[in-house]
């Protein structure tokens, strides 16, 4: 009995999960005041975006240092909600949880809260890594923005 509760859990947490198309993704952060917003253009937040999470609201990574990153934007636990766990601060003010429903405002609304800091879009490493300095047209080539 107990795997088949385990497929169901598994099978229910994918259904709340949404894994948005690139295009579809650029046209929901447009829609939401994102490009440019503190400077951010909206290629880097769907290069930051595309390596973080490959745009899926329901992504949950573990850091070594017992924080845990959430959603599309893969926002940390440490800093910017609460999960119960090692939580220093809660930037955003909501619940970790809250970042991982096919419902991005929330999301949106913690990155935006994020870039506001003095560290900017570059308190995301894969932004550092994949993004910045970098020419970011192929991630809306063929977008109707």
């Amino acid at each position: 009995h107990r795997s088949c509760t385990l497929v169901l859990l598994l099978l229910v947490a994918a259904a709340n999960a949404k894994v948005f198309e690139r295009c579809a993704w650029a046209r929901t952060l447009k829609a939401n005041d994102m490009d440019g917003y503190h400077g951010v253009s909206l290629a880097d937040w769907v290069c930051l975006t595309q390596h973080e999470s490959n745009f899926n609201t329901n992504v949950k990574y573990r850091n070594t240092d017992g924080s845990t990153d959430y959603g599309i934007f893969q926002i940390n636990s440490r800093w910017w909600c609460r999960d119960g766990g090692v939580s220093t601060s809660n930037g955003c003010g909501i619940n970790c949880s809250q970042l991982l429903t096919d419902d991005v405002r929330k999301a949106i609304t913690c990155a935006k809260r994020v870039v506001r800091d003095p560290n900017g879009v570059g308190a995301w490493v894969a932004w550092r890594r994949h993004c910045q300095n970098r020419d970011l047209s192929s991630y809306l080539r063929g977008c109707r923005l």
